[in-house]
């Protein structure tokens, strides 16, 4: 996950904060020195992170901090507000024509940076945002570029307009912008041709499309893992054709982060939207705020609640009926499958724990911490029953018990052990929802774990 070194190397720094009773000026130097080296060691550009620390220790040394009945915790909090001034302050939505009217989007970027995959996903948010999309396919150098489009368009059930790789894609982008005119779209996103690197064909190329079609926003596409180059092409394409803003991939990949804290402070472009996986779904609106809380250990759980209520499919009435059979300890298997299903959507359980405060975890612990592979064999041996044993497991007799073990590929004793923490944590849940003694969130719930966390 990216941040992962940066965030506990920033842990480090700020237990030794809070530490002190009072700190000195030594005190706030030193540990400045040290978030600087972390910075950079993240690949944050060095201006940047010069800048970046020049006014934390200005802030950070005035009377009020050192003077303050917890410097140290003030200390945090000017460094939290420096590197959310430092990502823009503010989120940036995608600007949309008024009305009616049709908004063309130009996705420009370097091959292998996941261009064409983000313009699907961006087609996909703005689905939800209540608008209809045209995906247009304007590379005409990548036949697989124009089929991943189309393939990737009818996942998330938006149009795709392609001519082939027989017409120059400034026909292309205007044949488009005719035909979303005539079938009802009011955004019109197109997916450009990349280059392994920046050139001047590529340019007088995205420049002859915005010399012949309105295009309302250009939007680059950067590949995170690629550290400071990311902002050294963000920066090239703004000078040369012009960017309104970046939507950067991959930052959940092994990925230092540093792009993220130095192109807003490099090109003055707000980053628009991270990706944050594989899936089309895995494209995250960018916060400043939140990104900062990630980054600095605090959390994130205000995205936590939108991954829930994006991935959540269950109407209210349904949630309710689980949750009452929760309370009476009737929480079944197929509700087991039910909310593993879920949390998967979500990132699996190891993500989602990563945004909640407070855990007290180093994010690089988390992995051994959780054993995803045991959750995959609980998921198994539910799998391996019959819907009827699901719904009541007093029908599972040791003949029944060796059928599931062998289907799921475990031992019974496996099965034995999984079945008998089910049952105890049924117990736990209706003696939580009989206002009995709360045992934590999840109540040791099968498979969550190898008994190191305290579930």
């Amino acid at each position: 996950m990216a941040f992962e070194s940066l965030t506990e190397k920033l842990q480090n720094v700020f237990k030794n904060l809070r530490g002190k009773g009072r700190l000195t000026e030594e005190d706030v130097k030193t540990a400045l020195k040290e978030v600087r080296m972390a910075l950079l060691e993240a690949d944050v550009n060095f201006k940047v992170v010069k800048q970046f620390v020049k006014t934390v220790e200005e802030r950070a040394i005035g009377q009020d901090v050192m003077n303050g009945l917890n410097p140290g915790q003030m200390v945090i909090k000017i460094v939290n507000e420096e590197m959310i001034a430092l990502m823009g302050s503010e989120t940036t939505e995608i600007a949309m024509q008024p009305g009616k009217a049709i908004t063309v989007i130009m996705m420009a970027g370097l091959q292998g940076a996941g261009k064409t995959t983000a313009t699907a996903k961006l087609a996909g948010v703005l689905k939800r945002k209540g608008k209809k999309s045209l995906l247009v396919a304007c590379d005409v150098y990548r036949p697989a570029a124009i089929e991943q489009l189309q393939i990737n368009g009818k996942k998330q059930e938006v149009d795709v307009f392609s001519m082939g790789t027989d017409v120059k894609p400034v026909e292309i982008a205007k044949e488009a912008v005719a035909y979303a005119e005539k079938n009802g779209h009011n955004v019109v996103i197109l997916d450009t041709a990349g280059r392994l690197h920046v050139d001047e064909d590529m340019m007088a190329e995205l420049q002859e499309m915005k010399d012949n079609v309105s295009v309302h926003q250009t939007i680059l596409v950067v590949d995170a893992m690629t550290g400071q180059d990311a902002v050294n092409v963000a920066k090239q394409f703004d000078e040369k054709v012009g960017i309104d803003g970046v939507i950067l991939t991959k930052l959940d990949g092994d990925t230092r982060g540093g792009a993220a804290l130095s192109i807003k402070a490099v090109t003055g472009r707000p980053i628009l939207y991270v990706g944050m996986g594989e899936k089309l779904s895995d494209m995250e609106q960018f916060y400043p705020d939140r990104m900062a809380g990630r980054i600095l250990g605090m959390g994130d759980v205000l995205s936590l609640i939108d991954k829930a209520q994006q991935s959540i499919d269950i109407d209210e009435e349904k949630g309710r009926d689980m949750a009452n059979r929760m309370k009476k300890g009737k929480f079944d298997f197929e509700d087991y499958l039910e909310s593993m299903k879920q949390m998967r959507n979500m990132g699996g359980l190891s993500s989602i724990l990563s945004m909640l405060p407070g855990m007290g975890i180093k994010s690089g612990d988390l992995e051994s911490m959780i054993d995803e592979k045991q959750l995959a064999h609980m998921e198994a041996i539910v799998l391996s029953m019959t819907p009827q044993e699901r719904r009541d497991p007093r029908l599972l007799n040791p003949r029944r018990k060796h059928r599931i073990a062998k289907g799921a590929g475990v031992d019974i004793s496996v099965v034995n052990r999984f079945i008998k923490q089910f049952e105890q944590m049924q117990k736990m849940m209706k003696q939580f929802g009989g206002g009995g003694k709360r045992r934590g969130m999840f109540g040791g719930m099968p498979g969550m774990g190898k008994g190191r966390f305290p579930f």
